[in-house]
C-alpha cells in the first residue's frame, strides 16, 4: 500500500518511515503543505498521513482542497499536536477520517492506518480471503489452502495490492508507484519476477496478465 506523509518535523518522519517500511508499506514524504497539494493532484495514495501545522500551506486547508475534488475520497489520518476537542472537531469536519494526537504510540498508529484501509476497501474483516488464499494484513501472514507460505516482503505487498482489489486490472504503473514511490525503483523486470514467483508458489492460474496493461486477480463468481 502507498501511503503519503506530509509531516515537517524530520525526526518523527523518518521515525514514521522505519516503522511503516518494516509492514511493508510504501511511504512517500514531504514537509511542504504546498508540494503535498501537487503530489495529491498528480499521484495515487492508498493512505495520506497528514499534519496540520505545515509550511507554505497548512494542513487543514490541504484537506479541504483534496476533499472538493473528484477523486478526494482517499483515507486521511491526521497526525497532530493539537489536541483541543475544537481542534479535533475542526480536523473531522474539514474531511478527517481519523485523527491521532501527537505523541502517540507506533503500534496504535498502525492498527488505525490498517483499519482506514479496511474501510476505504469495503472490507470489514482483516483477512484476505479468495481462491483458496488468505492474507493477513497485520500479522503479515499468507496461507494457502490452510497452509503457511512464506513470501518476500515485496511479493507480500504485491499479492496484499492485488487481493484488495479482485476483478480490477492493475496497471504495471500502478503497481510500481505502490511498491516503489518515489525514493526507489526497482530493475526493469522486478514486476514480472515477483508475479512469477507467487504465481509459483500459490497458483499458476491465480494472477492474470492483461497483456499491454498489467494484471488481476478474478473478481468472485
Amino acid at each position: 500500500m502507498r501511503v503519503l506523509l506530509v509531516e515537517d518535523d524530520k525526526a518523527l518522519a523518518q521515525g514514521i518511515r522505519v516503522a511503516l517500511r518494516g509492514e511493508g508499506y510504501t511511504l512517500d514524504w514531504l514537509a511542504d503543505g504546498l508540494e503535498a497539494g501537487h503530489a495529491l493532484d498528480s499521484e495515487r495514495f492508498d493512505l495520506v498521513l497528514l499534519d496540520l501545522g505545515l509550511p507554505r500551506k497548512d494542513g487543514l486547508s490541504l484537506l479541504r482542497a483534496l476533499r472538493s475534488k473528484a477523486q478526494g475520497d482517499v483515507p486521511v489520518l491526521v497526525l497532530t499536536a493539537r489536541d483541543a476537542t475544537g481542534d479535533r472537531i475542526q480536523g473531522l469536519d474539514s474531511g478527517a477520517d481519523d485523527y491521532l494526537v501527537k505523541p502517540f504510540d507506533v503500534d496504535e498508529l498502525k492498527a488505525r492506518i490498517r483499519a482506514l484501509l479496511r474501510r476505504s476497501q469495503g472490507r470489514a474483516q482483516p483477512l484476505l480471503e479468495h481462491a483458496g488464499v488468505s492474507l493477513d494484513p497485520a500479522g503479515r501472514k499468507v496461507h494457502f489452502r490452510g497452509n503457511p507460505v512464506a513470501l518476500t516482503p515485496m511479493e507480500f505487498q504485491l499479492l496484499h495490492q492485488l487481493l484488495a482489489r479482485p476483478g480490477a486490472v492493475l496497471t504495471r504503473e500502478r503497481l510500481a508507484e505502490a511498491l516503489y514511490g518515489w525514493q526507489e525503483s526497482g530493475p526493469g523486470n522486478t514486476l514480472e519476477v515477483l508475479i512469477h514467483n507467487l504465481r509459483r508458489k500459490l497458483d499458476n492460474t491465480l494472477i492474470r496478465t492483461v497483456r499491454g496493461v498489467g494484471y488481476l486477480i478474478e473478481a468472485p463468481r
